[in-house]
């Protein structure tokens, strides 16, 4: 069942992330061919201070 995890600057609105929750929810479902309840999505607000430390070095680089 997937889960995506989001990492986001502060300072989204609670609509914003809704909606990307939602649109993310909806693709999931569509290419993958899953209904709603298993998907799971999560948005995590990361610093950008932390940035490199807690997501360019770990997932990206």
């Amino acid at each position: 069942m997937p889960h995506v995890i989001v990492k986001v600057w502060p300072g989204k609105t609670e609509d914003q992330k809704t909606r990307l929750a939602e649109a993310i929810t909806a693709n999931v479902m569509k290419i993958l061919d899953y209904g709603a309840d298993p998907v799971s999505v999560a948005i995590e607000e990361i610093a950008p201070a932390c940035w490199n430390e807690d997501v360019y070095q770990p997932d990206i680089a």
